[in-house]
């Protein structure tokens, strides 16, 4: 059973950025972000419901319209007056583990070569047209294919290019993506495709959580009855959706209403234009759904608050929003001078509930989150793009140069009380750590693995279907058994023996889990603020490469697992940023946690390889007594067994350097960095010179 769309309770923003979509496509789909559990994936299957129904040519596989039938339909071309069928409106889904062809259809090289026969199935796109796509979890498929799908749903039409051969089909439809936050964000050049946004929770207030839940019950204790009993206003909802799609061509958006648009996207500083036409087709489209036949500056207001919030973000780390003042501020400075502000309480909810308005407070537009990579109220000298290197340890929690005892430290030394969560440094582009060798992980942008897209580099037999045909290699294998097989004019015979599968290497995305040290050796507040600058450098780095992260963090007399391997990096930042720093310095503890989380790791994701980021200047300390530095270096012993792939990052500073975190990197088998050999300037700087001496 399809859970009826009027039946949703609460999240007005969403029912109403789903309905406008309805109401145009041209507006460009919905991006609807929220943690778990907040019925996303329940209001978009319902949707289907109250879509008008579609009349398709009988037999077409492309759904064609018989009133504008594609030209190229490649079951066409179909005849004026040709055979037709109604049926509702499709909602097709797209599983994050869909391959391309799955996406865009499969073209059948072996039969196009050796038969000439053009045979294409068509894919999940052409399923999709004139209805919903949906893909749930989108922040999780692979770039390369939400590239794909956001390309077709803007030309609306769906390509298929295989070694010369092209195909092409109509795909006009809604799309609509939904993801959690806390598994990872879309870059923003992707995010920046999606037509609207919404952010949806669960409700806070208890009536509103009762309904949910009783409703629910009643939808499982009787299916039928319960559509039923909302079969009224699913028919009434779906009646007012063709009647604003009639509505739409009609309505005019005048000179001041397209003034007050254009002067909201200046306001809100977005990079360029789309912004300002996916908002000025969702005032048009706001505007025929309340039934009125001209834009007004509540529907600029509505349109505005769904198409930018997420455009506004400048980098990863910064949460999507929209600041009402700003808007308000914009809108009132467009207003021409005759123009009266709008009525008290006419505002963008004239629907009520059911009819998709958002409610009077809207979504939370408390603007961006200033977070990471922003100013971080420190001094100049904290806030430097490369990351500083303080000269001395004033303020560590142990002895600058530590004559004796093992690590550097005394043992016998109180630990350091805790200090405040210092605020990082400003990021800096990275040079690319990678793992070596050649995996077979997911696609990514960091080390080297075969993959699916890169360059060629060899050619092999194909153990099923050709997908990426060598034409050299199939010409060399056919070529010496031309004449047997009879040719006697221009061109090759093919049988399938002869053809060969090109072999690609590309990038893929690896787990990094980072290792940080956090205890009262790593120094000064200003040493504290250049290490985490580094760290959240390289996990902008790990977002920009669609890596998994993981945060390891060791202090006290213990390491503890501060976030889990997962691939949001917004979390990671957040942790980072969050973490204070104090006490000993038990790294021996936090390379043993390291390498547990590994081999769970490894048994949940075995194609995924490793990067294991050590940041630490070295020190081992404890209790009273205890091997501790020798303790390290066999955990640091155990990981380099298991052929974990690790980068050290020595923070080591100050006149007088024991060089410990160079021998650790010694024990893993690691490169070893110091902080200011992190940057991607500093390893063109060594490039240059290396080449300038030879």
């Amino acid at each position: 059973m399809t859970y009826p769309f009027s039946a949703v309770v609460g999240m007005d923003d969403l029912r109403l950025a789903l309905l406008l979509n309805a109401v145009s496509p041209a507006v460009g789909g919905v991006l609807v972000r929220g943690e778990k559990g907040t019925a996303k994936s329940t209001s978009v299957r319902a949707l289907a419901a109250v879509l008008p129904p579609v009349t398709v040519v009988a037999g077409c596989r492309f759904g064609c319209d018989p009133a504008s039938p594609d030209p190229g339909c490649l079951d066409g071309p179909h005849e004026p007056g040709a055979a037709a069928r109604t049926r509702p409106a499709a909602l097709v889904e797209l599983p994050v583990g869909a391959s391309e062809d799955r996406l865009v259809g499969s073209l059948d090289l072996e039969r196009a070569l050796t038969e000439g026969v053009k045979a294409f199935e068509p894919g999940l796109l052409a399923a999709a047209h004139r209805g919903v796509l949906y893909v749930d979890e989108v922040n999780l498929l692979h770039d390369h294919l939400v590239d794909l799908l956001l390309d077709a749903a803007a030309l609306g039409t769906a390509y298929v290019e295989r070694e010369g051969i092209s195909v092409r089909h109509a795909a006009r439809f809604l799309l609509v993506g939904t993801m959690n936050p806390e598994e990872g964000e879309l870059r923003p050049q992707l995010l920046d495709r999606f037509g609207l946004t919404v952010e949806v929770a669960a409700p806070r207030d208890p009536a509103v959580r009762a309904e949910v839940v009783r409703r629910r019950f009643a939808a499982d204790a009787d299916p039928a009855g319960f559509a039923a009993g909302w079969a009224g206003e699913e028919t009434a909802l779906a009646g007012r959706i063709a009647a604003a799609r009639d509505r739409l061509p009609g309505v005019v958006l005048s000179d001041a209403a397209l003034r007050q648009v254009t002067a909201v996207c200046a306001a809100f500083d977005v990079d360029g234009l789309r912004a300002d036409l996916v908002t000025a087709r969702a005032a048009i489209a706001h505007a025929a759904w309340c039934g009125r036949d001209e834009v007004t500056e509540d529907d600029v207001r509505v349109a505005a608050r769904l198409a930018l919030p997420h455009r506004r973000r400048r980098n990863p780390f910064d949460a999507p929003g929209l600041d009402d003042e700003t808007l308000d501020r914009a809108l009132e400075d467009s207003r021409p001078d005759d123009d009266p502000p709008p009525p008290d309480g006419d505002g963008p909810d004239d629907g009520g509930p059911h009819d998709g308005g958002p409610d009077d407070g809207g979504p939370d537009d408390g603007g961006p989150d200033p977070g990471m990579g922003g100013d971080t109220g420190g001094s100049d000298a904290e806030t430097q793009v490369k990351p500083p290197m303080p000269g001395g340890d004033e303020a560590a929690g142990e002895p600058t140069t530590a004559p004796r005892g093992e690590g550097g430290g005394r043992a016998e030394a109180a630990p350091a009380p805790d200090r405040a969560a210092v605020a990082p440094d400003a990021p800096f582009r990275t040079r690319r750590l990678e793992v070596p060798g050649i995996g077979a992980g997911a696609a990514g942008r960091r080390s080297r693995a075969r993959s699916e897209r890169g360059r060629v580099v060899g050619a092999t037999r194909p153990a099923g279907p050709v997908t990426r045909l060598h034409l050299p290699a199939t010409v060399l294998a056919a070529a010496p058994h031309q004449r047997a097989r009879g040719r006697t004019g221009p061109g090759l015979r093919l049988v399938r023996d002869d053809l060969r599968q090109a072999a690609l290497e590309g990038r893929e995305g690896n787990l990094v889990l980072f290792v940080v040290d956090a205890s009262g050796s790593m120094g000064s507040r200003a040493r504290m603020a250049a290490v985490k600058g580094a760290v959240l450098s390289l996990l902008l780095d790990a977002y920009q490469r669609r890596d998994k992260v993981g945060l390891v963090t060791f202090r006290g007399t213990d390491a503890d697992l501060a976030l889990p391997p997962t691939w949001s990096v917004e979390a990671a930042a957040a942790r980072l940023t969050d973490l204070p720093t104090g006490g000993r310095t038990p790294l021996a503890a936090g390379l043993l946690r390291a390498h547990e989380v590994l081999r769970i790791e490894r048994v949940r994701d075995p194609r995924r390889r490793p990067l294991l980021v050590v940041v630490t200047d070295g020190r081992a300390t404890g209790a009273r007594g205890g091997d501790h530095l020798g303790q390290a270096r066999r955990a640091a012993g155990l990981l380099a067994a298991s052929e974990v792939a690790a980068v050290v990052v020595d923070c080591e500073a100050g006149p007088v350097r024991l060089g410990l975190a160079a021998a650790l990197g010694v024990s893993l088998g690691a490169q070893t960095l110091r902080l200011d050999e992190l940057g991607a300037d500093a390893l063109a700087g060594t490039v240059r010179a290396a080449r300038s001496a030879a």
